[in-house]
């Protein structure tokens, strides 16, 4: 089903498109997400820069520069910016927007992109665009809807356009090859609404989800967490991630920031199983453009087999197990 919104374009929005890409970060290394929406940015037909913030980023700011297609990387590097919190973040985005004015400002379709772009919206008086999944022109886009059951085509009015991209719809840039200038930009930030205490982060040997090639999720099927062993067992075989749906998450089987689907991580990797996962219309939304996708349910009639390539209608509990032993290693 095709919805289309269009609005009636200002002549001013004809100029040369300028972007600007916020890279996510974790101080030495740039987040896969990145290269996805460096992709949408050259679509754009202008020149791309790119913008490092953080409190120690300089060696994220040099792998942005090495990334093919970005001009100039402009560094905040400042105590103020620890934690990378919207407040912090949004004052340096609007200081450089002001001093450039970039038509287009892009960031990851993620909690960080998501996080900082609305408050610079409402500080430019702008409307955000979210989830983009094809660039049309440097004033029209396409975005999904209704938890991917419809598509929206938009035409923006808006002088500077606010977007955050959804990776899995857009190839991946290269993170080697370029050289761009970097530049470093002074950090003026007076927020006394937020203040970065500390991160509590889980460490896993296992492959990052967002950017695994192969993940194995589980439901509510599962029933309870131990079960999720099962996974993690087959997940260190194969040399994939694990993921759960929402219900699986909801139940406190697994923590939040395994869940795949509309309001948790949008994956796209090489090979999806899902187990004892139903096909809510929130989980498909997160993993349906997986390239193979692989169900096990015992329900015949479970939405999970309506989008899969391979379907096992099985107990798990006897199909993981099989699985588990078939596997060298």
């Amino acid at each position: 089903m095709l919805h289309t919104v269009r609005r009636l374009v200002s002549p001013a929005l004809g100029r040369y498109a300028s972007t600007l890409v916020l890279v996510e970060h974790d101080g030495s290394k740039v987040n896969p997400a990145t290269l996805h929406t460096v992709t949408a940015a050259s679509k754009l037909g202008g020149p791309v820069h790119a913008l490092v913030a953080g409190d120690a980023c300089q060696e994220a700011a040099a792998a942005a520069a090495k990334i093919p297609g970005i001009e100039k990387v402009f560094v905040a590097e400042s105590d103020a910016l620890k934690g990378q919190i919207a407040e912090a973040v949004s004052a340096v985005l609007l200081d450089v927007q002001s001093k450039n004015n970039y038509s287009h400002i892009l960031a990851n379709g993620t909690v960080f992109g998501k996080n900082i772009l609305p408050r610079l919206g409402a500080k430019l008086d702008v409307a955000p665009i979210s989830d983009i999944v094809e660039v049309k022109s440097e004033n029209t886009f396409v975005r999904t809807i209704y938890a991917g059951n419809a598509v929206q085509t938009l035409e923006s009015v808006d002088p500077v356009k606010l977007i955050t991209v959804r990776g899995t719809a857009f190839e991946a840039a290269a993170d080697e090859g370029g050289s761009a200038a970097t530049e470093a930009v002074e950090v003026v930030v007076n927020n006394d609404k937020s203040k970065w205490l500390e991160a509590k982060l889980s460490k896993s040997d296992r492959p990052e989800l967002a950017s695994a090639s192969i993940v194995i999720s589980g439901g509510r099927g599962l029933k309870n967490g131990e079960n999720f062993e099962m996974l993690y067992t087959l997940a260190d075989k194969m040399g994939a991630a694990v993921g759960a749906s929402r219900a699986a998450v909801d139940a406190g089987y697994v923590p939040s920031d395994l869940q795949v689907g509309q309001t948790g991580k949008m994956i796209a990797p090489d090979l999806y199983i899902a187990v004892g996962i139903s096909g809510a219309i929130q989980h498909l939304a997160g993993m349906k453009d997986s390239k193979t996708i692989v169900a096990i349910n015992k329900d015949g009639e479970a939405p999970i087999f309506q989008v899969s390539d391979y379907g096992l209608v099985d107990d798990l509990f006897k199909a993981v197990p099989e699985m588990i032993n078939s596997i060298d290693g």
